[in-house]
């Protein structure tokens, strides 16, 4: 299985720096592949091995999270020493703790630098097993411009957003635009539906899916009828296409200049604002929506680490580059260049951070109080949990079922997957 994975890395790799000497390393790197994370990596590790005398190789993962895991699973099982340094999204570290290597001795107390609770997220066993590398929130974003043109505001409340994507959307239509959708988001069957649901549920007071203890929660009158305003979008205001939509399909609507609304990372708004973008300068930005007026704003916790994996043939230097690339001089260039969220929070007062990226000051809040998936309570088996969740989520918006007899069937699966121990 490691022959097969080395030709894999040889097809995608991109392999570069200065002639490595007789003791230099060559380590191969798992960066993102959503946005501008690939040419932020390539530049970033480029640099460092100019800076260091090795080599790196760059190795693109699938787009989807889903699908990056269970390649890395793959990869683990096989003790496969093909990547040395893999990107781990913010709920996988106690699903893959055992196959990392305590960075502890390389930090020189660095992680002291980053937000207390991605540290501790990032910690299991006392071992330091991955480093913060950017944080993540979701983010209402909206087409100023349009807005204005209608005499409507940014919505406070889901409600206010359907009414307000519905007038817009018919209009822009009516007046030529047969492609305007009033709100586009991620709702296919993966990671990204369960991150969408998460806030749903919990701006409606529905609650997470399953508690801080580990109790089932998720079937409940509210998280219903969250779910169920949610499928009420579907072919109304959002394309029925969305149930197929990831992050890049939902940007890629939203900056043709086709739709009103858009949920999505923050990582979307210097890609919205590039040279290339039909709709640069008509962005705006807020918290998303609350669950009617007794509800609260809430946005589900993301982001991604650097680890070194325990398979790594060159452990040393693997680190070094984690501790290079989550340093305060690259988070501050990955967010001013990139919109990437610091996760040092001392660059959310740097004055040139916040001229390139106005919102991470005017929303500093909704990335320091995100509400977490289940991944803590649910340990190993979290994955299990999410894809449950996901597609009876799926299920509700499609119109295969309502919200309560999907959270019925759910509950059930979860019981199953909990007595399995969580």
């Amino acid at each position: 299985m490691s022959n097969s994975f080395k030709q894999i890395a040889a097809g995608i790799a991109l392999a570069f720096g200065s002639v490595a000497g007789a003791h230099a390393a060559t380590i191969t790197i798992s960066c993102g592949s959503v946005g501008q994370d690939f040419e932020f990596c390539k530049k970033t590790t480029e640099d460092w091995a100019k800076k260091t005398g090795n080599t790196v190789k760059l190795f693109t993962p699938p787009q989807s999270t889903t699908d990056i895991l269970a390649l890395f699973r793959q990869m683990f099982a096989a003790k496969s020493s093909d990547l040395d340094v893999i990107n781990v999204d913010v709920v996988w570290p106690g699903m893959i703790k055992d196959h990392l290597i305590d960075l502890k001795p390389y930090s020189k107390g660095a992680e002291k630098e980053h937000f207390p609770s991605i540290v501790a997220n990032n910690t299991a066993d006392g071992r330091l097993i991955a480093m913060p590398w950017f944080t993540d929130a979701g983010l209402l974003y909206y087409r100023k411009d349009l807005l204005e043109k209608h005499g409507e505001k940014a919505p406070t409340t889901w409600e206010e957003l359907a009414a307000t994507a519905k007038k817009i959307q018919d209009a822009e239509r009516k007046a030529g635009n047969a492609d305007m959708q009033g709100f586009v988001f991620q709702a296919k069957a993966y990671e990204g539906l369960t991150c969408d649901a998460v806030e749903w549920l919990w701006s409606y007071g529905g609650g997470n899916i399953v508690d801080d203890k580990g109790n089932i929660t998720v079937n409940n009158p509210k998280a219903a009828k969250a779910l169920n305003t949610a499928a009420s979008w579907i072919g109304t205001i959002a394309p029925t296409g969305v149930l197929n939509y990831g992050e890049e399909d939902a940007r890629g609507v939203f900056q043709s200049g086709n739709a009103v609304f858009m949920r999505n990372w923050p990582y979307a708004w210097s890609l919205g604002n590039g040279k290339d973008s039909k709709i640069a300068g008509k962005i705006g930005v807020s918290a998303l929506p609350k669950g009617g007026a007794d509800g609260k704003n809430a946005a589900t916790l993301g982001g991604w680490q650097l680890a070194v994996s325990k398979y790594s043939k060159n452990p040393k230097e693997a680190a070094d580059l984690v501790m290079y690339m989550t340093s305060k001089e690259i988070q501050k260039e990955r967010a001013i260049k990139g919109s990437y969220n610091p996760t040092i929070p001392s660059l959310y007062q740097d004055k040139e951070v916040l001229a390139a990226a106005p919102f991470f000051g005017d929303l500093y809040s909704v990335f320091t109080s995100a509400v977490p998936r289940p991944a803590t309570a649910t340990g190993l088996k979290y994955n299990e949990v999410s894809a449950a969740f996901w597609n009876a989520t799926h299920d509700v918006l499609s119109g295969k079922e309502k919200a309560e007899a999907s959270l019925g069937k759910l509950e059930g699966k979860l019981k199953q997957i909990k007595r399995r121990e969580w």
